[in-house]
């Protein structure tokens, strides 16, 4: 039996599905946590014009003198694993007493517990 897997982008704002091409995943720092919010064009724009202003006045810091590659996720997950299919990790957690949703980002807790259990 073959097993065809297909990610799809979800607008992290209003659970919008988006088309393949469309939206992005921006990944960001705040207060020394780092994150990751997936995005469609338009809450993008909107997300970097709020960020705009302060970031014309902000500094990097001296360790980083080069921006981050920034990357699309049109063509592939949002997080690239280890863990293999993300069916299996939310059949694992469902028998196990987390609540996932069947589409989009499966919560980083989960997924950690599923590492740890097997």
């Amino acid at each position: 039996m073959a097993r065809k897997v297909i990610y799809q982008l979800v607008d992290d704002l209003d659970n919008t599905p988006l088309e393949e091409g469309d939206g992005e995943t921006i990944e960001f720092s705040l207060d020394g946590n780092d994150y990751e919010i997936d995005l469609s064009e338009g809450h993008a724009k909107v997300l970097r014009t709020m960020l705009g202003k302060y970031i014309a006045v902000a500094r990097r810091p001296e360790s980083s003198s080069t921006p981050r590659r920034t990357r699309s996720t049109n063509s592939r997950p949002a997080r690239s694993t280890p863990r293999g299919d993300l069916a299996e990790v939310r059949s694992w957690a469902n028998e196990n007493g987390y609540t996932v949703s069947d589409r989009g980002r499966v919560p980083l807790a989960v997924l950690e517990a599923y590492d740890a259990a097997h």
